[in-house]
């Protein structure tokens, strides 16, 4: 009980600034960042940078930059006592996602990128980065139009 001790009260001190959707987005990123390919460690919420989270008619619309830190302990492998890795991977996500105004919220569109925080900060991605959150924002917005996830992507080369 006494290892544990550290991790919960650490987690429960982050946790303590968030909206519960906020926490929800940030429970998902991590299962996004796990489930990939490349990924053979743990990860934990290391930072959480510049939240936003408004709310309109539509539903609310969350947006994170989460800064993430390897643990010692492998994904496919008992997870006793995961200590954060000094001087390892610490990638960055950012989550963007939309709300529904139900009792319990559902997801109407989300977006994730996660990597290196110098990879992010590429005015390229940075641009695309921002692209995409607002067309996440915008999801549930327009009643008679249908949104589908990758809309903006294929009418942006589209002549007008």
């Amino acid at each position: 009980v006494s290892l544990w001790l550290p991790l919960v009260l650490a987690v429960a001190a982050v946790a303590a600034g968030q909206s519960p959707l906020q926490r929800r987005v940030v429970r998902d990123v991590l299962e996004y960042f796990h489930g990939r390919s490349n990924v053979h460690f743990l990860f934990r919420e290391r930072e959480l940078d510049g939240a936003i989270e408004r709310e309109d008619p539509s539903g609310t619309f969350v947006q994170l930059r989460l800064g993430l830190a390897q643990t010692s302990c492998r994904k496919r492998g008992p997870q006793r006592q995961c200590r954060v890795m000094e001087n390892r991977r610490k990638p960055t996500c950012l989550a963007c996602y939309k709300f529904d105004t139900s009792d319990v919220p559902k997801v109407l569109d989300k977006y994730h990128n996660c990597g290196p925080a110098h990879h992010l900060a590429a005015k390229e991605i940075r641009q695309r980065d921002e692209a995409e959150c607002r067309a996440v924002e915008e999801a549930g917005k327009g009643g008679d139009t249908l949104y589908l996830p990758g809309m903006f992507a294929f009418s942006r080369g589209l002549p007008a």
